[in-house]
Parts: C-alpha cells; sequence; structure tokens
C-alpha cells in the first residue's frame, strides 16, 4: 500500500462523514416540520456505509483479490426511518388532526446530537490519518534530498 492510497481511504471516509453530517443537520433542522412536499411530517434520514475499493484499476482488482486490500467506505444509500410520526396533542395547530393531535417527525433531538458527536470525531480521525500520511511522504522526500 502507497501513501496515496492511504488518503484516498481516509478523504473516501471524509466524503461519508460530510454526507451523514448533512443528514444530521437536516434531521435537526427538521424536527418540528409537520409538513413536506411528499405530504405528511418530516422523516428522519439516515447514511448507509459500505466497504468499497478506492483507486480500482484492473491491477489493483487483481492485487485485492490475490491479498485483501484495505478497503474505503461510501454512502450506498439514504434511507429514511419508517417509524411512525409521533402524535402531540394541540388541537389549535394548523395540522392537527379531527382529534387534536399534530404528527410531529420522529426526529430525536438527543440522538442526533450523539450522532453527531461520533460523525465529527469520526471526521477529525481520518482527517489526523490524512495529516499523518502526508508528514510520512514528506518524510520520505527528505530522505532523498540529504
Amino acid at each position: 500500500m502507497d501513501f496515496f492510497s492511504a488518503m484516498q481511504i481516509s478523504s473516501s471516509a471524509l466524503s461519508a462523514e460530510r454526507t451523514r453530517m448533512n443528514l444530521i443537520s437536516s434531521n435537526l433542522a427538521n424536527a418540528n416540520s409537520t409538513k413536506t412536499a411528499e405530504g405528511g411530517p418530516y422523516k428522519r434520514k439516515d447514511a448507509v456505509f459500505a466497504a468499497t475499493q478506492v483507486g480500482e484499476t484492473f491491477r489493483s482488482a487483481f492485487d485485492r483479490m490475490r491479498r485483501g486490500a484495505p478497503e474505503g467506505v461510501e454512502v450506498t444509500q439514504i434511507i429514511e426511518d419508517q417509524n411512525p410520526p409521533r402524535l402531540q396533542y394541540d388541537p389549535t395547530h394548523p395540522d392537527a388532526n379531527a382529534q387534536g393531535y399534530v404528527a410531529l417527525p420522529n426526529v430525536n433531538v438527543v440522538e442526533e446530537m450523539a450522532d453527531m458527536i461520533a460523525a465529527t470525531r469520526a471526521y477529525e480521525a481520518n482527517v489526523t490519518a490524512v495529516q499523518a500520511a502526508k508528514s510520512m511522504a514528506m518524510k520520505t522526500l527528505e530522505i532523498g534530498s540529504k
């Protein structure tokens, strides 16, 4: 594995975590949205990650099959939470049903904040990995210049 592979793997993780953070931000922003274009309250969204090969060429695919190479990550799909909306009694709300209940999004703000912290830590860890790979590459170049 070369330095560029390490950087590609970490950059794939950075991209995936950025997508995850965008979804968390959207979930938090719409925690009280009772109407969407599709109708009904906002539905919480989450990213599904999967291992993937980065910089795949024929040679790298052959080598990977032969010896098992490290893998990056990608977002394979964005899913909507299928849990029912939470009902809150508020007969004065314009979106209340005949019984006076309003269907609110199934977004748990505490859970989203915990997910945000985890995504931030994963992002920071991958930035550190990129910086370490860059530092090793620079040290290697310094060997040849002396």
